[in-house]
């Protein structure tokens, strides 16, 4: 992981090394919180995140059906992370929303324990890799199932949850595999371990619906979107497993990852990315960069820095103050 200056947390903005918490807080012990993946990109017009405000109310609604509530407004939030990349000089980078319960009681039932709140911004490259998006990924469906939605809430991008797909991706790395893709608790195609999942059949274009226990990807949205205008039928429904071996093409989409081709299933050769598949990553790239008219309004562009604001940064953050947090957006 690339160091940056600043870190934004609790309402300040806090050097990298001093964005710390108490150990004894509750989210690290059971995983009470909850997060986004976010991307900024270089555009001609400077560096815009893409649909900021899309992940920003999915935190929100994340954040509700566990009832946690945020210590800060999403309008907080956006105008945060706009502001962390500008004071960070950044012109594209990868962003990480992440608000948890903090020091302050522990138990299953603490809700005297605080909220606390931060956002990270730093480089990272394609999730997969820039030659993954471009030849296509090896994939393993894993054994382990995608949580139950009677056992958790899988529309909600929470941390404790993300167990699950450890367990699915260090068995398929384990295995030699880019990726895997786990099935739902009936069995059906559910979604990569931390990716939307799309396959070409016949034409058409289809993906797992809502009760596949699917996380409600923006991307994946974006691309229904994109796909549908470009005269593409796009079809939610379940997948049965050996429909992945039948696929014209698969590819998966998400904010890290962003569209990869699966050339390979389970041993099983896919012939690599597809025509379908290129056609609509070309768009959705295009679209991510501000090259497409249509979906500029996607697009939430970032202040230059020299324009930003420019509240005085946290010197340093004690270990008693942490997990109080300051309920400030800047000092």
């Amino acid at each position: 992981m690339d160091k940056v200056e600043l870190i934004w947390m609790n309402g300040e903005f806090v050097p990298w090394d001093d964005a710390k918490v108490h150990v004894l807080s509750h989210g690290f012990h059971y995983g009470t919180g909850v997060f986004e993946g976010i991307r900024c990109y270089e555009t001609e017009q400077g560096p815009a995140v893409f649909r900021l405000s899309d992940h920003l109310e999915r935190l929100e609604k994340s954040a509700e059906m566990y009832y946690l509530k945020l210590p800060h407004s999403t309008a907080e939030l956006r105008d945060a992370t706009k502001e962390l990349i500008a004071r960070n000089n950044l012109r594209s980078c990868y962003i990480r929303p992440l608000a948890f319960r903090g020091y302050g009681e522990m138990g299953l039932y603490a809700p005297s324990a605080p909220m606390e709140m931060m956002i990270a911004v730093w480089p990272w490259g394609a999730y997969l890799g820039d030659d993954g998006k471009q030849k296509g990924i090896r994939a393993k469906v894993s054994s382990w199932r995608r949580i139950s939605p009677s056992g958790a809430i899988p529309h909600a991008k929470a941390s404790g949850q993300y167990l699950n797909s450890i367990l699915a991706k260090t068995e398929s790395a384990n295995s030699g595999y880019d990726e895997a893709i786990l099935l739902d608790d009936r069995g059906m195609v559910c979604e990569g371990s931390g990716e939307n999942i799309f396959l070409v059949r016949e034409g058409e274009i289809v993906t797992p619906g809502h009760v596949a226990s699917i996380l409600d990807g923006i991307n994946r949205k974006s691309v229904i979107q994109i796909a549908r205008d470009l005269g593409y039928t796009v079809v939610e429904r379940d997948i049965a497993r050996a429909e992945l071996y039948l696929a014209e093409e698969v590819f998966l989409t998400g904010t890290a990852a962003e569209l990869v081709p699966v050339r390979e299933i389970d041993d099983h050769d896919l012939g690599g990315p597809g025509e379908i598949t290129n056609v609509i990553q070309k768009q959705f790239e295009d679209a991510l960069h501000g090259r497409v008219e249509t979906y500029r309004e996607w697009l939430d562009y970032v202040e230059e820095a020299d324009d930003a604001p420019a509240p005085p940064v946290a010197e340093h953050v004690d270990a008693e103050e942490v997990g109080e947090p300051s309920g400030r957006l800047g000092s």
